[in-house]
């Protein structure tokens, strides 16, 4: 118990470098922000009717137990670096660098994939005449690079500009979401077609696709409530409003989920869901291209827009600050750790990151098709992601003893029960439930990602290790 202490001590002090900026009200939109993905919508509703049964189950495997190890374990350790922290205090210096390592390639690869989605929004933003768009790798490219860089500069700038990028972004997704939600009403009310059944239930069909597609979104839909805590250190007292948040933002994804995928399931055939962007698909097939419908259609359209980047921006944020938070404990180059004179922000970090978002895209979508482009950046993102929560269910179970005993005796029964959702959800996360060249090539690229990343990541460690002993031989022979 006395290496946690000191340790929270010592990145309590670094942490305090950086200006707390985040609130309650902050924290809770960046959650809801950082959590409801769009896509997740699109694939419940192509599990048709079962949609219902998909959503609770997904809630009480995984959503309530990551819920209580956002609250447990950040009520013991508030601090700049989020799971990583965490980790590094349970598992030791190697256990937190693998964890770290896997968070931030994770940040990276769903960063790219929701700038590599943009195009496909812009898309549906301007109408049929667009369609094109998405397949043309330079038009794609030459947008995401002009959102990568507008991403650097607002995250050079800091949280004092990005919390409100971020606010935007989670009240645009609320706003969107109730229109999503009250769409049904209004296509009743005009006679539209549709075919909506909200509180039908029934049980998914008995195939690889429906546990591909149930393993995807239990974990894809709902993970993300401990992100934030990477940001505890600019947070105004961590250790109460990064829980409450936790409380509040929770409840309100599941609803939004659940009714939100009876919307896009009342108006779009389940074989015709667009898989990367339902809810633009959703709001066309309803309001139409033309018209006051039309209008409408546009600014729910641009509200995404602006949800999307805010998404990235509080991924960018999180994985420019990992980088730093481990070079404060010496295990990656100190040069991360490098702050701008003026806005007190980890500027070579930043640019760093922006270097490999921007490499992503480019070459997930080399020999494939978006929809298949998308989906293993998903899933590439994905897997790394599990890993780490694989890690934070853990804690509570094999962690360091004077760890495990400040901690509820009840968060290592929640922590089994997530642990055996997250090992699932990696196992099938290698199964397309989209239409590939090659299932197997598909298979192969995904876990070949993940063991290589971890690989380089291990070998980075091993290196940085020796790099470091030898210093300070040297040190301690002058």
């Amino acid at each position: 118990m006395d290496r946690m202490q000191a340790a929270g001590e010592s990145a309590g002090d670094s942490g305090h470098i950086l200006k707390r900026q985040l609130g309650l009200r902050d924290v809770v939109l960046t959650q809801i922000l950082n959590v409801v993905g769009t896509a997740w919508v699109g694939v419940a509703a192509g599990l048709g009717h079962a949609q219902v049964v998909i959503w609770l189950a997904a809630m009480l495997l995984f959503n309530v137990p990551l819920a209580a190890s956002v609250i447990g374990l950040n009520r013991v350790m508030p601090l700049e670096g989020g799971l990583y922290v965490w980790s590094r205090e349970a598992f030791g210096d190697i256990g937190g660098f693998v964890t770290a390592w896997n968070l931030w390639v994770y940040s990276i690869l769903v960063t790219a994939t929701i700038l590599y989605g943009t195009p496909t929004e812009i898309a549906y933003l301007l109408g049929p005449r667009a369609h094109w768009l998405p397949e043309s790798h330079w038009a794609s490219m030459a947008i995401v690079s002009l959102l990568v860089l507008g991403l650097v500069a607002s995250s050079l700038r800091g949280l004092d500009v990005g919390k409100w990028i971020h606010n935007l972004g989670g009240a645009a997704i609320l706003v969107v979401f109730g229109l999503l939600i009250v769409l049904p009403f209004w296509g009743w009310a005009r006679g539209v077609p549709m075919h909506w059944e909200p509180l039908r239930v029934s049980a998914p069909p008995a195939n690889m696709r429906s546990l591909a597609l149930f393993g995807g979104l239990m974990f894809g839909a709902f993970c993300g409530l401990e992100y934030v805590a990477i940001l505890a250190g600019e947070c105004k007292e961590p250790e109460w409003t990064i829980g409450q948040s936790v409380w509040i933002a929770a409840p309100m994804i599941f609803l939004m989920f659940v009714l939100g995928t009876g919307s896009v399931e009342a108006f779009v055939p389940a074989g015709q869901i667009d898989f990367i962007a339902p809810i633009p698909e959703t709001l066309r097939a309803a309001l139409g291209n033309t018209g006051p419908g039309n209008v409408v259609a546009i600014v729910a359209i641009l509200l995404l827009e602006m949800r999307l980047l805010g998404a990235a921006s509080v991924l960018f944020t999180g994985s420019s600050r990992l980088p730093m938070t481990a070079g404060w404990d010496s295990l990656v180059p100190k040069w991360f750790t490098r702050l701008h004179p003026r806005w007190r922000t980890p500027s070579n970090s930043i640019v760093f990151v922006a270097v490999l978002v921007l490499a992503m895209p480019l070459a997930a979508s080399t020999g494939v098709h978006a929809q298949e482009a998308f989906q293993l950046l998903v899933n590439a993102g994905m897997m790394h992601y599990a890993v780490t929560y694989l890690a934070m269910f853990a804690i509570p179970l094999t962690g360091m003893l004077s760890l495990r005993r400040c901690l509820p005796a009840w968060l290592k029964w929640t922590s089994l029960a997530g642990l055996s959702a997250t090992a699932f959800s990696l196992v099938i996360l290698l199964y397309p439930f989209v239409k590939v060249v090659n299932p197997r090539e598909y298979a192969l690229k995904i876990g070949g990602t993940v063991v290589l990343s971890n690989l380089i990541g291990v070998a980075f460690y091993v290196v940085r290790r020796q790099v470091l002993a030898r210093e300070e031989h040297e040190a301690a022979r002058a």
